[in-house]
């Protein structure tokens, strides 16, 4: 038996080609010669893991470079078609199932809309399922080289909760995301078993998280964040959201609900917001709230069209459009504010398909009512920027939590359930919701 706390050399070659992998990931391609210099690996754990890596098939040679008076350095990266990664994003008006390889290429998408059940729990497991299937056919990807299915939710995601395997009669929990349990208040989403519910029509490993916490992970892999060591990301949509960065690593509190930035309080007694509360900060900055305060926004337009409207209108000159834009700026200025103040951040990125549609109007009231609000030499040591990932970021986020996992183990394919896999369809996810309710 190994002593408890000692790593056995499996556990140490794991974690060598988890480094390598990783470093090649990121910051490839590299030579050797410099994962060595950047890693601290001896010159034989470099040769044995990349030799490894080669063979199977994870990591490919990809050119050269001149070396001082020596032989030229092979450069390595990461294989950006041996594997796949799915992410998924559950919206305010649909649900985007994205298919991508390691480089993070869209290779195929669903947008399927939300109908009049809205986010009725079963019909949106359905839609998750049945975008699944339409990439992996389109594609004719080999479920075998599918990481896992990433899946951005609203709300606070409890992990875990259902156990391995043992009683289940829905398969082991691989990835963790079948015990995955989501409180979404503002879409009438009460400890909702999605991780179950979608077990039942695929049997690949499953990762759900909130949808501005794989914002956050996309944003700080790939996007403006990158670099910082602590950040906040927030998401703004119908509603509102963060990711907090704490040295480098997300903040989720004791129960992972940290974040809910989108239900801080700025106005007591103010405006009802979705969750039920008064005077959230979403109800004055969400799209939905900016929308609905505007009231001119084109019949059947949807969201989207309306905060167009709402910019057009205000870029003419409407008095009313234009305070009300104003008044927005300030409430987020402030409210970031208080981000700079509790958390200390070096930055702060705004995104969310509202932030950017929003941002290159608002940032400049923003940052003004931001430093107005905020003690002066924290404000001094925070930027705050816009997303650079576009309104995908989510799905992009989501499909990184599969592959998170994957540069953890080393490069190691997941194991597959086995509850999909004897024929259950898109329409058990449906059935079982009936059962649940």
């Amino acid at each position: 038996m190994t002593a408890r706390g000692k790593k056995t050399v499996r556990d140490l070659r794991r974690g060598s080609r988890s480094t390598l992998l990783r470093r090649l990931y990121f910051d490839g391609p590299l030579s050797r010669q410099e994962l060595g210099s950047i890693t601290g690996l001896s010159a034989g754990s470099i040769s044995n893991v990349t030799g490894e890596l080669l063979a199977d098939g994870l990591i490919e040679e990809c050119g050269s470079v001149e070396s001082d008076g020596g032989r030229p350095r092979i450069l390595l990266r990461v294989a950006a078609g041996r594997a796949h990664l799915v992410g998924v994003d559950v919206g305010e008006t649909q649900v985007r199932v994205a298919l991508f390889d390691l480089a993070r290429t869209e290779l195929a998408a669903s947008d399927r809309p939300l109908d009049d059940r809205g986010h009725d729990a079963g019909h949106v497991a359905e839609l998750i399922l049945a975008g699944l299937a339409e990439v992996l056919a389109r594609t004719g990807t080999d479920p075998g080289t599918v990481l896992g299915v990433g899946v951005g939710v609203p709300g606070i995601v409890e992990q875990g909760v259902v156990g391995r395997g043992a009683g289940s009669g829905l398969g082991p929990d691989i990835g963790g995301g079948a015990g995955a349990v989501v409180h979404g208040q503002t879409v009438g989403w009460d400890a909702v078993p999605l991780g179950r519910m979608l077990r039942a029509g695929t049997d690949l490993p499953l990762f759900v998280d909130n949808g501005a916490k794989t914002l956050g992970q996309a944003e700080m892999w790939f996007g403006a964040g990158r670099g910082a060591r602590h950040a906040v990301v927030a998401l703004f949509g119908s509603g509102v959201g963060a990711c907090v960065i704490a040295d480098g690593a997300r903040f989720r509190g004791a129960t992972s609900s940290a974040g809910e930035w989108g239900h801080t309080k700025v106005h007591v007694g103010g405006r009802r917001c979705r969750c039920g509360a008064r005077g959230c900060l979403e109800a004055y900055v969400g799209a939905e709230a900016l929308v609905a305060r505007w009231g001119a926004a084109p019949p059947g337009g949807g969201e989207k069209a309306g905060l167009a409207a709402l910019l057009a209108a205000a870029g003419a000159g409407d008095p009313a459009a234009v305070a009300l834009l104003d008044e927005a700026a300030e409430y987020l200025g402030a409210a970031i504010a208080d981000l700079v103040n509790l958390f200390n951040p070096e930055r702060i990125v705004i995104g969310g398909w509202a932030g950017l549609l929003l941002g290159p109007r608002l940032l400049p009231g923003i940052r003004a009512a931001a430093t107005e609000y905020a003690l002066r030499f924290p404000r001094e040591q925070t930027e705050i920027v816009l997303g650079t990932l576009g309104p995908a970021a989510v799905t992009v986020g989501a499909a990184t939590l599969p592959l998170s996992d994957f540069l953890d183990s080393g490069g190691e394919f997941p194991r597959r359930a086995d509850a999909a896999a004897t024929g259950v369809g898109v329409t058990a996810a449906g059935a079982w919701a009936e059962q649940w309710a």
